[in-house]
């Protein structure tokens, strides 16, 4: 039996505006499986990436618990849990923030200066940001600054920065979301392979074809969880034509919902 990385109990988030109140996540329960990949959809404005901000603790929840690795982090103050983001989590977004100062690698060797979570040197770092470079075939713009670099380039950047400390779970916000078919292909290529790999991912997407791409895909709607479809064919099926079968599947069931 796989181990949960993360469960999340019944889930509320509630802004106050103009002393009216806004119930974005109300009692949101799911869980994430050690090595799953797990996407989010729903309409516009449905508490997609606010469930992913207040899952990984960016954003504070206003019930319910959210357990990551059995430690509930609701429980937790704000230097634990950026102490737990920087050495458990990665995390990858639409906007591809970087320094602008500092080149693709720097950019990505930064979360690994900051943390203490290992005793390696500067040099092991470095040789663990080249590996992720080369793994992910972009070794050869490592000393570019980041306007010099393509799209797709600088999001393969960011997912190796999300992956320097080795994270338990990777947070993805729309990661093919600003970029053309043929990058954003690529760019879930290298999701999907590190996924194989061992590393859990919970992403939101607009797209049925990234989603169809992950195990299981949660549906919702006015910040509750109306669906879950399981992917009977799994990652593994690799062939063109079982791709175009899973989206099929996969859109007639969003199709069902009223995507």
């Amino acid at each position: 039996m796989m181990e949960a990385v993360l469960k999340v109990n019944d889930l509320c988030k509630t802004y106050v505006v103009n002393k009216r109140q806004n119930n974005v996540l109300k009692n949101v329960s799911f869980d994430i499986k050690d090595g799953e990949m797990v996407a989010v959809m729903g309409p516009s404005g449905s508490g997609k990436s606010t469930l992913l901000y207040t899952v990984s603790g960016m954003d504070k929840s206003t019930g319910g618990e959210v357990l990551f690795c059995g430690r509930d982090i609701t429980k937790l103050g704000s230097k634990e849990l950026s102490k737990l983001r920087l050495d458990e989590m990665g995390f990858i977004f639409q906007q591809m923030y970087m320094m602008k100062n500092l080149t693709i690698l720097d950019n990505i060797l930064l979360p690994a200066m900051e943390s203490k979570k290992t005793k390696e040197s500067r040099k092991e770092k470095t040789e663990r940001g080249e590996a992720l470079m080369r793994k992910l075939g972009i070794i050869e713009v490592s000393d570019n600054d980041i306007n010099e670099v393509s799209g797709g380039q600088l999001q393969r950047a960011c997912i190796c920065r999300s992956m320097i400390n080795k994270p338990k779970l990777l947070f993805a916000d729309e990661p093919t979301g600003a970029l053309n078919r043929a990058a954003s292909n690529e760019v879930m290529d290298e999701l999907v392979k590190l996924n194989k790999e061992g590393t859990a991912i919970l992403m939101v997407t607009h797209d049925p074809r990234v989603a169809a791409k992950c195990d299981r895909v949660l549906y919702i709607v006015d910040g509750h969880i109306v669906g879950e479809y399981i992917s009977s064919e799994g990652k593994d099926s690799d062939k063109e034509t079982d791709e175009k079968e899973r989206e099929r599947k996969l859109n007639s069931w969003l199709m069902e919902l009223g995507w």
